[in-house]
C-alpha cells in the first residue's frame, strides 16, 4: 500500500466514523430536538407519565385557579386540545390567562401536567423604547409600529424564578 493510498484509506474510515457518531446522535434527539409540544402533540403521541418534556399554548380564560402554598392549577390549550397543568411556586410577571406558556415537567398518571418550570411569552412585535426612539430618528418609522409597539411594550421573557431570558418559541 503506497502512502497515498493509506492516507485515503484513513481519511475515509474517520468521516465513515463520524458520520455514524452524527446518525447515533441525530437518533437519540430525535424527540428532543423539538422546543415544545403543543397539548394536540401531547394527545397524538400517548405520552407516556413520568417522560420529561416541555408543555406550551395559551393559557386558557378561566382556568387559572390558585391554592394553598403558592399552588397554581390552569389548562395549555393550542386550539385543537387542552392539558391541565399544576406548578407550586412563584408565576413570572408576564403569566396570565390568555397569554402564551410553555411549561417544562412531566404527565402524572391522571394525566395532568406537573409543572416544574413556567416561561410566559411575549408576542413577536416587541420592540425596546431604544430602538424604536432610534428608528423615528431615522425617518424608518412606520405608522403600524405604533398600534403594535403600545399593545406588546412588554419587558422579556421571564422564568418562575424571575430571571430575565430570550424570548422563548
Amino acid at each position: 500500500m503506497t502512502r497515498k493510498q493509506r492516507r485515503m484509506t484513513i481519511i475515509g474510515s474517520s468521516l465513515a466514523v463520524l458520520a455514524l457518531a452524527a446518525a447515533l446522535v441525530l437518533n437519540a434527539l430525535r424527540d428532543s430536538i423539538v422546543f415544545f409540544s403543543t397539548p394536540t402533540m401531547v394527545a397524538e403521541k400517548h405520552v407516556a407519565p413520568g417522560k420529561r418534556f416541555r408543555l406550551g399554548g395559551l393559557v386558557q380564560p378561566g382556568s387559572l385557579q390558585r391554592g394553598d402554598n403558592l399552588a397554581v392549577t390552569f389548562e395549555v390549550a393550542d386550539g385543537g386540545a387542552k392539558l391541565p397543568v399544576a406548578f407550586k411556586g412563584i408565576l413570572p410577571d408576564l403569566f396570565r390567562e390568555g397569554q402564551g406558556v410553555v411549561a417544562e415537567g412531566a404527565l402524572d398518571a391522571d394525566g395532568v401536567f406537573k409543572a416544574d418550570t413556567v416561561l410566559a411569552k411575549h408576542d413577536e412585535t416587541y420592540m425596546p423604547k431604544d430602538v424604536a426612539d432610534a428608528l423615528k430618528k431615522q425617518g424608518h418609522w412606520k405608522d403600524d409600529y405604533d398600534a403594535k409597539a403600545s399593545d406588546s411594550v412588554k419587558p422579556a421573557a421571564t422564568t418562575a424564578q424571575g430571571n430575565s431570558q430570550g424570548a422563548v418559541r
